[in-house]
């Protein structure tokens, strides 16, 4: 064949594989957008009403999970990129459970970790502050200062946020196979139920 007629057939296709790479992105964007809205304001109203019903020292309890929350998931985020397939092939030819969820993961590890730490780590980070405020609120009912509780609780959420995420990041590094194992193990006994109801049916 001549390498004329084969030089516009690969542009032809590099231009095709463009549009799609280009539209795949968007909806992802688009996707990505309204699961954010979603979850930001399930976490906002639940943390909100709690926050409203209990004592202070319960408050600050709800706002500790809430910094985990976003500590865990950020572990995720950075252990999903960090990870290697090769181990999870291995995993996959033996059968264990969760292997093949944990290479799904793997494959799509940069909109996994987009949403571990972007989606969900700025979330919780979002609601932690706005939590921290309601607790200096209730401290401010029973102290006479209104700036010292609210300096406070926002000095001790910075504080363990990234203190945390810092400690996290060098676990999931160290620790990214194992990690990865363990979320996709919990995605496959979660998937599980829905599995065997399909074969009743």
């Amino acid at each position: 064949m001549n390498t004329n007629e084969t030089e516009p057939r690969s542009k032809a296709q590099k231009s095709k594989k463009k549009p799609q790479k280009k539209n795949g992105n968007l909806r992802w964007i688009i996707t990505i957008f309204f699961i954010t809205i979603l979850v930001s304001s399930a976490i906002s109203f639940l943390s909100s009403s709690v926050l409203d019903g209990v004592g202070l020292v319960e408050a600050f309890l709800v706002l500790l999970l809430i910094v985990l929350i976003g500590i865990v998931f950020d572990i995720i985020g950075v252990a999903v990129i960090s990870a290697s397939e090769k181990p999870f092939h291995s995993m996959a030819s033996k059968k264990v459970a969760g292997a093949s969820e944990a290479l799904a993961l793997l494959r799509n590890a940069e909109k996994v970790s987009s949403f571990c730490n972007d989606v969900v780590g700025d979330i919780c980070g979002v609601v932690s502050g706005s939590a921290s405020a309601i607790i200096a609120v209730k401290a401010f009912a029973s102290l006479n200062s209104r700036t010292a509780p609210q300096l406070i609780m926002s000095a001790i959420v910075a504080g363990l946020t990234i203190a945390g995420k810092a400690c996290g990041k060098d676990f999931a590094m160290r620790k990214s196979t194992q990690i990865v194992h363990l979320v996709s193990r919990i995605i496959h006994f979660t998937k599980s139920p829905f599995r065997s109801k399909r074969k009743q049916k």
